[in-house]
């Protein structure tokens, strides 16, 4: 693998790595994002090698792999999909309830779950 490659898939997915820990969901997903193309490079770069395209090839002459351009790109595709979903889940998320950071997510669904424990008390002391 090329050193400029490598170099540039560590790169992007350090940063992914790092954009993962923070505690806003748009954050996440370029993480997600980030990791998603890292990967997509290192496919790439595995199948870089020199020569003519596979289609007439020359004996004797080396020929380019078409699997690793073919994996990157499907995986290109799917990443870009995946990516669009997150992002109008999390959209719609910040949108509903305002926030789009971790902790005050979780605290919500705590408060949210406190109020309904007098609920489900009462319909179980129904359904017995």
């Amino acid at each position: 693998m090329n050193l400029a490659f490598a170099t540039g898939a560590a790169v992007l997915f350090g940063c992914g790595a790092y954009l993962l820990l923070h505690r806003d969901l748009f954050r996440v997903v370029g993480g997600i994002a980030l990791i998603s193309q890292a990967a997509t490079l290192t496919l790439i770069a595995s199948g870089l090698t020199r020569g003519r395209a596979p289609i007439s090839p020359e004996p004797n002459e080396p020929v380019s792999d078409p699997v690793p351009q073919a994996l990157a790109l499907t995986a290109l595709v799917i990443g870009l999909a995946t990516l669009a979903l997150l992002l109008a889940l999390v959209h719609r998320l910040t949108v509903v309830l305002r926030t789009a950071r971790h902790d005050e997510l979780a605290a919500q669904e705590a408060q949210h779950e406190s109020r309904l424990e007098p609920d489900r008390q009462r319909d179980r002391d129904e359904a017995t």
